[in-house]
């Protein structure tokens, strides 16, 4: 099984030892996302729900980038560190994925990278 390291510039590059993703064995696992302007690489200063749609539409472009599309992620994880934004989250999550479900766990968390209060990471198939 030979893994392949995704890169594209529809979303933010990588703050750390890590790539923005990875295809292998017929899947993309896309690295946690936070609400980075790929453009700019500015950290983004609003709502839940402003962040919410730079992060998935940063995914968006990445899943696309690589051959996939967003209506084949198979799992979502979101992490949260207050759960007071889950419905402003959930808002903006349902026009991404409408009627296309995927298995998904929102959890709170006490911190994220750069004092972000959510991100999200997906597994898509490719």
């Amino acid at each position: 099984m030979a893994k392949e390291i995704i890169s594209t510039t529809k979303a933010p590059a990588a703050i750390g030892p890590y790539c923005q993703a990875v295809k292998a064995n017929g899947f993309i696992f896309v690295s946690g996302q936070i609400a980075i302007d790929p453009k700019t690489g500015e950290f983004l200063k609003g709502s839940i729900a402003e962040k919410t749609d730079l992060i998935l539409s940063n995914i968006k472009g990445l899943l696309e980038d690589s051959g996939s599309c967003i209506t084949k992620c198979v799992r979502v994880g979101i992490f949260l560190t207050d759960m007071k934004d889950f419905a402003e989250m959930n808002e903006v999550y349902k026009k991404y994925f409408g009627e296309n479900l995927s298995a998904r766990a929102t959890v709170a968390v006490a911190g994220l990278p750069a004092g972000e209060n959510i991100e999200i990471e997906v597994t898509a198939l490719a």
